[in-house]
C-alpha cells in the first residue's frame, strides 16, 4: 500500500522542496517528487504546512518512559524505545553507562535479538565506559571505572555483534590497543569522561578515535600550568579537523551560545545532536533509574549537586533548542539529528535523509515547532495533524 505525504515543506539533500510529496511504499521511500499530484489508490497524509524532515537518529540515550537500558530486559528496551519514538526518534542506539561484563552481555543479547526484527528502530548497542578517567567520572558509577582490560573487552568485541560504539578516555594505559581493537571489529571508539592532553587526543585520533562523546561535558577546557596555558581536551578536539562531535542540545548541559559556537566551528557535517536522556525522559515519572540521581531545574543531577547526570530531553526538544535559542537554521538542526549521525554511525545508506530507497523514517514540525507526526519504517506511530 502506498502512502503519499503532501502539502508541506520537504527537507531534501538539495534543500527545501515546496509543493512536492513524499511517496512511501511499505517501509521505504519510493520517491520524493516535486509535484503533489495525487496518486490513485494511495493513502494521503496532509502535512498541513508542516516541515517534513528525516526522522531523528539517537546516538546516545540511556532510557526513557521510566525504563533504563541497563536493566537489559526486553520490556525495558521496548518501553524506552517506544517512548522516544513519540518525540521523533526513529532510529536509536541504546546506551549503557559503565557496567559490569554480565550486565553488558545481558543487554547485548537483548539488543541483538530486537535488532533482528523487521524494520527495528534499534541500530546497535553503545557502551559509555567503563574505561574512563576517575577524575571525570561525573555520574558514572565509580566502582566500575577502570583502564581498558584486553581480557575483558576482546571477548565482548568478538561476541557482541550488536556493538556499534564504545566510549573511552584515551589517556589511560592500553588505550591505543583498545582503539585499534574497536576499529578492527567495526565499532566506533569515542573519547569521553577524559582529561586527555592534545598529544593524547592526537594519538588517539591517529589510531582511529574520530568521535567525541557529549562534547564539552566531562572533559576540561584550556587551563593554566603555572604561568602557561595548556589546551584542554575540548580545544584539542576542535583542533583535530576530522573529529566529529555530539552535543546535548537541551540548552542546559551546553548553553545555547556554546551550541552555536560548536556548530560554527565543527559545522553541520561534523556535529550531531543527542539527548543523553535518562529513564525519566519521555515519561511522567520524575525519578531516574539511578537512585543517586535527582530531577531538578529541568535536568538530571547527582543528589549532591556535584555534577549533571543526564538529560530529560527528547529529539524534538533538541531541534527547538538549536533553532529558537542558538539561532541555528532549521535545515541544519534537522540534519544534525538525521544526516550527520547516520554518517557518523555508518548507516547513511539506509537512514538520515529523505531519498528514494531509504527507510521511511519521517517526522514533521509545525509552525510552533511542535511534533505532530512520526513515521518509522513506513508505520505511522503518531499523527496529531
Amino acid at each position: 500500500m502506498l502512502t503519499q505525504i503532501i502539502n508541506g515543506r520537504i527537507l531534501t539533500p538539495q534543500g527545501w522542496l515546496k509543493g512536492g510529496s513524499v511517496i512511501v511504499d511499505g517501509g521505504r521511500i519510493a520517491e520524493v517528487s516535486n509535484t503533489d499530484y495525487l496518486i490513485e489508490g494511495a493513502d494521503v497524509v496532509d502535512a498541513k504546512g508542516c516541515d517534513i524532515v528525516p526522522g531523528g537518529i539517537e546516538m546516545h540515550v540511556h532510557g526513557g518512559g521510566g525504563r533504563d537500558f541497563m536493566e537489559g530486559e526486553e520490556e525495558a528496551f521496548r518501553t524506552a524505545v517506544d517512548a522516544h519514538m513519540q518525540y521523533g526518534t526513529t532510529a536509536i542506539y541504546p546506551t549503557l553507562s559503565s557496567s559490569t561484563v554480565p550486565m553488558i552481555e545481558k543487554a547485548a543479547e537483548t539488543c541483538g535479538r530486537l535488532m533482528a526484527e523487521e524494520g527495528s528502530p534499534i541500530m546497535g548497542l553503545h557502551l559509555e565506559g567503563p574505561y574512563f578517567n576517575m577524575k571525570q567520572a561525573g555520574a558514572q558509577i565509580p566502582e566500575w571505572i577502570k583502564a581498558p582490560v584486553a581480557a575483558e573487552y576482546e571477548p565482548l568485541l568478538e561476541k557482541a555483534e550488536c556493538l556499534r560504539r564504545w566510549d573511552e578516555a584515551p589517556e589511560l594505559e592500553g588505550s591505543i590497543d583498545f582503539i585499534k581493537a574497536c576499529r578492527a571489529h567495526g565499532v566506533l571508539p569515542s573519547i569521553g569522561h577524559t582529561r586527555a592532553t592534545y598529544d593524547e587526543v592526537h594519538a588517539a585520533n591517529e589510531a582511529g578515535m574520530t568521535h567525541a562523546t557529549h562534547f564539552y561535558n566531562a572533559m576540561p577546557v584550556v587551563y593554566k600550568n603555572r604561568e602557561f596555558k595548556t589546551p584542554g581536551t575540548v580545544e584539542s578536539i576542535f583542533a583535530e579537523e576530522n573529529m566529529t562531535v555530539e552535543m546535548i542540545a537541551d540548552g542546559i548541559h551546553v548553553p545555547p551560545v556554546m551550541l552555536r559556537m560548536i556548530y560554527q566551528i565543527k559545522g553541520v557535517e561534523r556535529t550531531a545532536l543527542i539527548t543523553d536522556a535518562l529513564a525519566c525522559a519521555a515519561s511522567k515519572d520524575d525519578t531516574a533509574f539511578d537512585p543517586r540521581v535527582v530531577l531538578e531545574d529541568g535536568v538530571c543531577k547527582l543528589a549532591d549537586r556535584s555534577a549533571l547526570a543526564g538529560s530529560i530531553a527528547t529529539m524534538d526538544r533538541l531541534v527547538r533548542t538549536c533553532v529558537q535559542q542558538a539561532g541555528i537554521p532549521m535545515a541544519d538542526a534537522c540534519r544534525m539529528i538525521s544526516e550527520t549521525p547516520a554518517r557518523i554511525m555508518g548507516i547513511c545508506d539506509r537512514k538520515g535523509s529523505l531519498q528514494r530507497g531509504k527507510d521511511a523514517d519521517i517526522i514533521m514540525f509545525d509552525g510552533q515547532m511542535q511534533l505532530p507526526f512520526v513515521m518509522q519504517y513506513g508505520r505511522i506511530v503518531k499523527n496529531n495533524l
